[in-house]
């Protein structure tokens, strides 16, 4: 079945489809914006990248429909390596939108520094 007569069937209703203050929605695989549009769709499309958080809480999983890569070794190198895959032919409109995804989820990752303690105000001694 062609991608656009999937996309024309699947568009108004599926099990994805999150419909909020008259926005739409879609929580599918592969989706990286999570926007309800053709451009976007893990379903219609042949050629999608999916882009989530590791199970082990550190690092991306890219999948495509073909492979399936962890990478763990920071956030400029996982860019790299996601850029790489979609400026080679693979969904080279989808560039920004990965590499997006990707600094969102390392960020998320990354453990939260405690804010420092103020100074408390002391009691000054007043003379009398």
């Amino acid at each position: 079945m062609s991608a656009d007569l999937t996309w024309l069937l699947i568009k108004n209703n599926n099990s994805f489809l999150v419909k909020r203050s008259g926005v739409q929605f879609s929580s599918e695989a592969g989706n990286l914006l999570n926007k309800n549009s053709f451009k976007y769709s893990g379903i219609a499309n042949k050629k999608t990248v999916d882009i989530s958080a590791a199970a082990s809480g550190r690092g991306v999983v890219v999948a495509t429909p073909k492979t399936k890569v962890t990478l763990t070794k920071g956030i400029r190198k996982s860019a790299r390596s996601v850029a790489g895959l979609t400026r080679a032919g693979y969904r080279a409109d989808l560039r920004k939108a990965a590499l997006a995804r990707v600094a969102a989820v390392l960020a998320s990752q990354k453990p939260v520094k405690a804010a420092p303690k103020k100074a408390g105000k002391g009691i000054r001694a007043t003379k009398a």
